[in-house]
């Protein structure tokens, strides 16, 4: 027995899907009685307002980054969204024209399909935050976890982990990819083991993005990670994230199944490019 199979033997991987939907739909029923203002105001600060195009440049990120400053004031009763989410090539353009104390995220590592060198993967995560990121968004590499070559990914994970010099390390372990709910908390488990500080669900770049489901399973290892050390590990939601329901199912999967204390922008965010401007209209 490895290292890896004696931390995935302390957690339970026999799901069942159909188990994880019922119980998905029965805390999702409660919906309407969270639908107020006031959560939705908190869920405003979670977000990482997003831009992850092939025709981002300069003069775009900087039209969004103006977004965030002239937000600052307007509204005193809302808080600024949690951070800005961009390649990295576009970190010290968000740094450069940044006013408002909120957080520079940079996906890397070969994102979104994470193939490439790993050398690559480790060199790109320190340029990112070399020039200003404040956290770094990864993705898992998917293609050797199905064949089952966990010791490659988790070692990669731990090196990129040294490479972040500090900045919070997301790792994207695109569940609609994974698809069962037990390799979708496998994968949640053996990248919180390597260095994870939270778990996201997708790139946006394959359907499905983000599911109730995936998030249940992902808050059910986060969970048991934390009651059998101590420690609090931080989820976020992102792929087809875009409307204030949709944002309230996953914000109440957290509240019920990991608490209260999940819930600030240190340990929930939601990646969107247009959650913030429409829950913005709603109110």
């Amino acid at each position: 027995m490895n290292r890896y199979d004696e931390v995935l033997g302390k957690y339970n991987l026999n799901l069942q899907d159909a188990i994880v939907s019922k119980k998905t739909s029965e805390i999702i029923g409660k919906i309407d009685e969270n639908n107020i203002p006031e959560v939705l105001k908190f869920i405003h600060s979670c977000i990482d307002l997003t831009s992850l195009k092939t025709e981002d440049s300069k003069e775009s990120i900087s039209k969004l980054v103006d977004e965030i400053n002239n937000f600052d004031g307007t509204r005193p009763d809302i808080a600024n969204v949690a951070g800005v989410c961009v390649y990295p090539n576009f970190v010290q353009t968000v740094k450069d024209t940044l006013q408002s104390n909120v957080r520079i995220v940079s996906v890397a590592g070969g994102f979104p399909s994470a193939q490439t060198f790993t050398e690559v993967k480790i060199a790109e995560v320190s340029l990112a935050t070399v020039d200003g990121a404040d956290e770094i968004d990864i993705v898992f590499n998917c293609g050797e976890f199905l064949d089952n070559n966990i010791s490659e990914i988790c070692e990669e994970i731990e090196e990129i982990k040294d490479a972040c010099r500090g900045a919070v390390l997301k790792v994207i372990i695109e569940t609609g990819l994974l698809k069962t709910a037990s390799n979708i908390k496998k994968a949640a488990i053996l990248s919180i083991y390597s260095g994870a500080d939270f778990i996201k669900t997708s790139t946006g770049k394959i359907y499905p993005g983000a599911t109730p489901e995936a998030v249940y399973v992902i808050c059910e290892a986060i969970k048991e990670y934390y009651s059998l050390t101590g420690q609090k590990i931080g989820v976020k939601v992102a792929g087809g994230v875009s409307s204030p329901e949709e944002a309230l199912k996953y914000y109440l999967i957290v509240k019920e199944v990991l608490g209260e204390a999940w819930l600030s922008p240190e340990y929930f965010r939601i990646g969107s490019s247009s959650l913030n401007r429409n829950i913005l209209n709603n109110l």
